[in-house]
């Protein structure tokens, strides 16, 4: 058997949050907080009344499915019976008669098919001799177990005043047993969603073994392509419902017990229907020494309009198809056999008793509640609408289920209202905002791409630069890879140097440890890992003298080196040049400390040295090659 679960749940992926259960629970079950995404049914706290799961719209709400329990009954060696409420003439009336009724269900695998409303017309001539040796003591029925759980959790006061007697499902299943056998396993089919709850009264769950709600019986009926036409007709199993064929209708059962109903002498009054129901057990609790009268509670307005039916309309026809079906089978009944059957069947055991289960929430107090009527816009009186779109009969009754925790401020109509105008005004401001950043963000994008275009302009110019410089330039990163080389740097290194680039232009990627003797690389190596730069270093390079000066870009990580071939003849006037420079300029420092001793001879030989300079510029212009 599966896991036992709530007889009500919600389907987290299927709801919607229209909250039409909140709405529409009659005793607050349902909760709505701040942290969950969805509502959730309070089990402890649910009668089990359904009106959440014809309420949702979604389908969101669903009931605990008993079909896999069913089909596993009817697939063991167990002998299996259906026990049948007279509903059916309402629920299926697109079945022409109801032996072809049974005679699907026997199809379906049952091997006996038994009518509920025997166990009416016992449990009715019960309540007959409860209410006749009363004494003063005034009871409400307990056959609906949506009443009962009613009573217990939220007015158990009222418990003593409950009928100790077992509902009609349960008597058939009784006498079921004893005319079976107890290994035959019995499942009731009917309209009520809650009588699965109430099977795991009564020998833990082993007197009625299942329950399937009209809903289920259908969808095993569509599960097994079992229709109409392909069954026999086929009749209830013995023995047979009297009156008790009328239990759909509200005062069905005190029909079946020959109470009087009329105004004047009736000792009974029925209520059905939650306002009806509501109301009824205020007014017994209150003014019961006043009324004096028996209550008999059905929470729906008879068990014709069940929450386990496929449809939820229709009142007045349902009656009439009840009214017709039930005069069906008294007028085939064999009256003689039903009174044997019923003297003989009345001596089992029906009575029963109920626990308190005291499910109400304590008042809270006053603060809180005009804390929660602040929140919502209703702190003066004259703002309490009491428009009812929340689904509580008043703002202040609203705002005390908020302060018990079951609601949340977003439930009430005018609340939401509110928060939808200031939202659309921040959405408002929001969206200006928003076109004011959009503007300066394009703003900032034109200029990033203004200055992206200039500093691809000067990049390219300085590409263009450094391609003609004579001098070799080279940049390489913390790994010695190559990044940027220009073509006299290429023509320094060599023939190898020149062939890679045809392949790799610039070198690009290349390892400077491949290309350079070590002597070199490790000055590379020097330069990033100390951040401080080489100057002007000659290096012996194959049939070359390379002055070499390497410089750190950023730390750590790039560096730059610039080479220059010192044998080459445009190279070689420059630097005769510039080291003739630097003579005379360390000359000139001695000439100074010890001009007082040579005098003249300074002068001289700056002259002779400076001369030597020109001369050899002149030299050199001259053997230039001329531009044409």
């Amino acid at each position: 058997m599966n896991e036992r679960k709530p007889i009500f749940y919600i389907n987290d992926q299927r709801c919607r949050n229209s909250y039409s259960c909140v709405r529409v629970c009659p005793v607050n079950a349902i909760e709505v907080r701040a942290q969950k995404d969805h509502p959730s049914i309070i089990p402890g706290r649910c009668i089990g009344c359904g009106l959440c799961y014809i309420a949702c719209s979604p389908s969101a709400i669903e009931f605990r499915d008993s079909r896999e329990d069913v089909k596993e009954l009817l697939a063991s060696d167990r002998k299996t019976a259906a026990l049948v409420a007279p509903s059916i003439a309402s629920e299926f009336d697109d079945i022409t008669d109801y032996r072809k009724f049974v005679g699907m269900l026997r199809l379906l695998g049952f091997d006996y098919v038994h009518e509920n409303s025997f166990g009416v017309d016992l449990i009715a001539a019960r309540y007959a001799e409860l209410f006749n040796r009363s004494e003063g003591k005034y009871y409400m029925t307990a056959n609906c177990p949506v009443i009962v759980k009613l009573i217990e959790k939220y007015h158990p006061e009222l418990v003593p005043n409950l009928a100790p007697l077992v509902s009609p499902m349960v008597a058939t299943a009784m006498v079921v047993k004893e005319i079976h056998g107890e290994d035959v396993a019995t499942v009731y089919i009917g309209p009520c969603i809650d009588n699965k709850d109430e099977s795991y009264l009564y020998r833990d769950g082993k007197l009625v073994d299942s329950i399937l709600t009209f809903i289920e019986l259908r969808k095993l009926f569509e599960e097994f392509n079992i229709q109409e036409r392909v069954v026999k007709m086929s009749e209830f199993d013995p023995p047979y419902g009297h009156w008790g064929a009328l239990y759909p209708l509200p005062a069905g059962i005190i029909q079946a017990a020959g109470i009087k109903r009329d105004i004047a002498t009736s000792g009974v009054i029925t209520a059905a229907g939650q306002e009806d129901v509501f109301e009824g057990i205020n007014d017994f609790d209150k003014y019961i020494d006043t009324i004096h009268h028996h209550f008999n509670f059905f929470f729906c307005h008879g068990c014709l309009l069940g929450p386990g039916m496929g449809r939820h309309s229709e009142r007045f026809r349902r009656r009439a198809l009840v009214r017709l079906y039930a005069e069906k089978r008294v007028n085939m009944l064999d009256k003689k056999q039903w009174q044997k059957d019923i003297d003989k069947w009345s001596k089992l055991d029906f009575s029963r008793t109920f626990t308190p289960d005291d499910q109400r929430i304590p008042e809270p107090p006053e603060e809180a509640i005009n804390e929660v009527l602040k929140i919502v816009g209703k702190e003066n009186p004259d703002e309490e609408l009491d428009c009812g779109a929340c689904g509580y009969q008043s703002c202040r009754q609203f705002a005390s289920t908020v302060a018990k925790g079951l609601a949340v401020p977003e439930m009430c109509h005018t609340f939401n209202l509110r928060n939808k105008q200031e939202y659309i005004e921040t959405l408002r401001q929001t969206n200006r905002k928003l076109a004011e950043t959009k503007r300066a963000l394009k703003e900032s994008e034109e200029l990033a791409m203004r200055e992206k275009e200039i500093a691809q302009s000067a990049s390219d110019m300085m590409n263009n630069m450094l391609e003609k410089l004579p001098t070799g330039v080279v940049i390489v990163d913390n790994n010695l890879k190559i990044l940027h080389s220009n073509h006299s740097f290429i023509n320094i290194i060599g023939e190898d140097a020149r062939a890679i680039s045809e392949i790799i232009p610039g070198l690009v990627g290349a390892d400077i440890k491949t290309l350079m003797p070590f002597n070199v690389y490790n000055m590379f190596t020097f330069v990033l890992k100390e951040d401080e730069p080489v100057v002007s270093k000659d290096i012996h390079f194959e049939d070359s003298m390379l002055n070499i000066s390497i410089f750190p870009i950023k730390k750590n990580r790039m560096c730059g080196a610039i080479m220059r071939d010192l044998y080459s003849p445009e190279v070689q006037g420059e630097e005769v040049t510039n080291r003739v420079s630097e003579v005379i300029e360390k000359n000139l420092e001695m000439v100074q400390k010890i001009g007082f001793l040579l005098g003249e001879g300074a002068s001289e030989t700056e002259q002779m040295l400076n001369s030597i300079i020109e001369s050899y510029k002149k030299k050199s212009m001259s053997q230039a090659p001329s531009k044409k």
